[in-house]
């Protein structure tokens, strides 16, 4: 019998590939986060939506992204889903817990409202959460974010008077003692506490100690770490033997003809520091639940918002766009030292005064043994690790889970461990059924009845139905794989198997027209015109978007 009204702890990353921490594969020392899946479950075949906003909308509400208001990023690129903004057509997780008597608190990055630094209608404390500290935008500096926010209120002094912060500590610090407070003054109510790290979103900071931890772990370069990976995801049953190492990116090298290896090591070295830190953060929220007492009874869920990220800082977009318009860089540090943005070889990443990226290499390395990316949506843009933790409701410790499941499964299973109801309306406004199916049938077995999956970010679309996926990458014609034989989707077997292709694609088609999707091209077309892209600027002065968004759309 499931225990009633557990605690609820949801626990995101930014950025991360499927194999990087530990109990995935990775090089990346996660002791907490391995704690947690050798006690609870490691869901294999979990999927995000690609992208940063939409799969944060997609998880608090249990919605597509297009039906949230954030059918790209916070910035608007047309009508209805692409507003950029989160509507009042869902509920948020914490505004469908209200009805159930649970506080819902939130620590990190929000990223799901168009207004920045004007308290909206689309903000934390506005959609459901009692208490919030962390950040409106959507990436920038960990020793000086931009947005810092507390309840309604704008702190970004309380970082720049403080020579000591780092945003992910702050982050795992606050979560830590929101729920230390809910212990002294509301024990007898259960809570919903969302952890939102930007770790390991770009830029590349992170402290000297943690990096030292990794100082030649990569000396071996991408191509011989992606294999090591797939044996041990093999040996622990993540990866099928059947499926094969997809090649090495075509724009990318062999090692051992890379240029300045000391600087690409340190890029991985940096990224992999940023993972061990926010276990670190995570490891004390944790002691934070059982000093409390709420350790047994706390659902503890992980996973990430997307694959690795392969962009390139600048990619085509000038540091005062990043700075001015943008606003997820700082032109200098908080001591007033110039800050050196760039991928420069020259130049160690890790401090303040530094802002790069990992690039594309390392990123292949990430979403080991998948293809491509964050951004499109084969199974290197989607595929997240998953771990769920509840001692007093999961007794198959260990276990693997290779069932398939998407973002607004996670909906579906709150509601269903919390009892509280998903409403047809809401504050007056009638809202849309979540898209969802719980996951808590999988929590004793690894089979459930689920329908087909759907995505659809910037034109790169695809279907999963059972042991079929069909995908596409913008504007390339669809490709299909069976997941059962190739995951990592090397023989497109679309030219056999016609009257399949056609059936799933009809699927998405109606299922791209319910959910409100704009065919890609119509997107174009209106950022165009003279009046898109006059609407486009000025978007770009009170919103976000990620760095090389718009570069690909004047190359488009």
């Amino acid at each position: 019998m499931m225990p009633s009204r557990p605690n609820i702890l949801l626990i995101l990353n930014d950025d991360m590939g499927f194999s990087d921490i530990a109990c995935y594969g990775g090089e990346v020392r996660t002791p907490n986060l391995d704690r947690l899946a050798a006690n609870g479950l490691r869901f294999t075949q979990f999927y995000n939506t690609a992208r940063c906003s939409p799969s944060r909308a997609s998880l608090l509400t249990g919605l597509h992204p297009h039906q949230s208001g954030i059918g790209i990023l916070t910035y608007n690129t047309g009508p209805e889903g692409y507003a950029g903004n989160l509507n009042k057509q869902c509920v948020t997780i914490p505004e469908a817990l209200k009805g159930a008597n649970y506080r819902s608190y939130m620590s990190g990055k929000w990223h799901v409202a168009g207004s920045l630094q004007k308290p909206s209608d689309a903000w934390p404390l506005q959609r459901g959460f009692d208490e919030f500290f962390g950040t409106i935008i959507g990436a920038g500096s960990f020793y000086y974010p931009n947005t810092l926010t507390r309840g309604n209120q704008n702190i970004e002094a309380e970082a720049k008077a403080d020579p000591d912060f780092f945003y992910t500590d702050a982050i795992s610090n606050q979560a830590a003692e929101f729920l230390r407070k809910h212990a002294r003054e509301h024990s007898d109510l259960p809570f919903f506490q969302y952890v939102a790290y930007t770790a390991p979103h770009w830029p590349l900071h992170a402290h000297e100690e943690d990096i030292a931890r990794y100082r030649g772990r990569f000396e071996a370069g991408w191509d011989q770490c992606r294999e090591q990976r797939l044996e041990g995801m093999i040996e622990t049953g993540i990866i099928h033997p059947s499926w094969k190492l997809t090649d090495r990116d075509p724009s990318q090298p062999p090692w051992e003809d890379a240029e300045n290896k000391e600087w690409m090591q340190r890029r991985m070295e940096v990224y992999a520091a940023q993972i061990d830190r926010m276990d670190q953060g995570i490891g004390r929220i944790l002691d934070a639940l059982e000093e409390t007492g709420q350790m047994d009874n706390t659902v503890v869920i992980f996973l990430s918002d997307n694959g690795g990220c392969a962009e390139d800082i600048p990619d085509n977009v000038s540091v005062e766009e990043l700075v001015d318009k943008l606003k997820i860089a700082r032109s200098h540090t908080r001591s007033g030292e110039e800050v050196s943005i760039g991928n420069r070889p020259e130049v160690m990443p890790g401090s303040e005064n530094t802002y790069q990226s990992y690039g594309t290499a390392w990123a292949n390395l990430s979403n080991t043994p998948f293809r491509l990316y964050k951004h499109w949506v084969h199974e290197g843009g989607i595929s997240t690790p998953l771990i769920i933790h509840w001692p007093e409701g999961i007794e198959a410790a260990g276990e693997l889970r290779h069932s398939p499941g998407q973002l607004p499964d996670i909906m579906a299973t709150v509601l269903e461990l919390s009892g509280a109801t998903y409403p047809t309306s809401y504050d007056g406004n009638e809202i849309l059924p979540h898209d969802g199916t719980s996951l808590v049938p999988l929590f004793t077995q690894d089979k459930r009845e689920r329908g087909p999956l759907f995505w659809e970010h910037e034109g790169n679309a695809a279907v999963r139905l059972g042991q079929w996926k069909l995908v596409r990458r913008y504007p390339d014609p669809w490709e299909l794989y069976d997941m059962v034989s190739d995951r990592t989707e090397l023989r497109d077997l679309a030219s056999e198997e016609p009257t399949r292709v056609a059936e799933m694609s009809g699927m998405y088609d109606s299922w791209a027209t319910r959910s409100g999707v704009i065919p890609r091209k119509k997107i174009l077309e209106l950022m165009s015109t003279m009046e898109g892209k006059a609407f486009w600027e000025e978007e770009e002065r009170d919103g976000a978007r990620d760095v090389g968004q718009g570069a690909r759309e004047k190359e488009r």
